[in-house]
């Protein structure tokens, strides 16, 4: 994601949204830690991420190609034991 509001700062916001359906939602592997909440299932009667962002934030989300850096590692070894 590429941030081009001009806006300079920290925020804290709630969002509510649904996921896409083709996104596969986290399923927990067993009980959660203790306090450890777990999220309610997606309301399908909110808004897609999209149609959110714009009407609770007045935020636009665009697609487009941008350059990003990117790390390769190539190879990784075990180190001695010296």
């Amino acid at each position: 994601m590429i941030d081009k509001t001009g806006l300079a700062g920290t925020y804290d916001f709630g969002l509510k949204w649904t996921p896409d359906p083709g996104q596969p939602a986290a399923a927990p592997l067993g009980p959660p830690p203790p306090g450890v909440e777990v999220p309610p299932p997606p309301d399908s009667n909110r808004p897609s991420i999209f149609t959110a962002v714009d009407e609770q934030l007045g935020l636009r989300l665009e697609s487009a190609r941008a350059p990003v850096e990117a790390l390769v590692i190539d190879r990784v070894e075990k180190p001695s034991e010296s």
